[in-house]
């Protein structure tokens, strides 16, 4: 069985190390980009199983990026969980509004992302 993949895409170097300790015990190939621009291009390029996707980001914002992907045919259907401080309603609303198919809040609480990220990968099998 080959090995999944996640794109974590974050301008938080902190929260992209957080990130690779909660999933780096995992069997999974991580793949890191720290600005909306550079997640599409890993997005199209490497193919992932997953994104993970902070919401509050310079040049292209987490929403704007959400946009792009589903309407791009490569990219549609990978699922998208926005990884975000913005948890209000309102916010979430925008989040399911741009395509995204779940919600983490930060601070990141590692079982629930770990629940979640496993969920969506054993859901494609």
């Amino acid at each position: 069985m080959k090995r999944k993949k996640i794109l974590i895409v974050d301008d938080s170097k902190t929260i992209l190390m957080a990130q690779r300790m909660i999933l780096g015990k995992e069997p999974y190939d991580l793949i890191f980009a720290s600005d909306g621009e550079e997640g599409i291009r890993k997005a199209l390029s490497d193919k992932p199983d997953l994104i993970l996707l902070d919401v509050v980001m310079p040049k292209l914002t987490g929403l704007d990026v959400c946009r792009l992907l589903r309407s791009e045919e490569a990219t549609k259907d990978i699922p998208i969980l926005l990884v975000t401080t913005r948890g209000e309603g309102e916010n979430v609303e925008k989040g399911y509004a741009a395509g995204c198919n779940d919600y983490v809040t930060k601070p990141i609480n590692s079982l629930e992302l770990l629940t979640k990220v496993r969920n969506y990968l054993q859901a494609e099998e």
